[in-house]
């Protein structure tokens, strides 16, 4: 392998790693914004639900 190929490659991986770091923080972003909202539902129909029962 030439020293411009192995330089090529370098990048490549970097560029790669880069990218799925930003993807995967993303995704986890976006998940615990679903857990939060859903709990926050839970929690308001939970409330609901004691309110009208007494």
């Amino acid at each position: 392998m030439e020293y411009q190929e192995y330089i090529i490659a370098a990048y490549a991986v970097f560029a790669v790693v880069l990218g799925w770091d930003f993807v995967a923080g993303r995704l986890q972003i976006r998940r615990e914004l679903r857990l939060a909202r859903a709990r926050a539902a839970r929690s308001a129909a939970r409330s609901q639900t004691s309110e009208l029962s007494r």
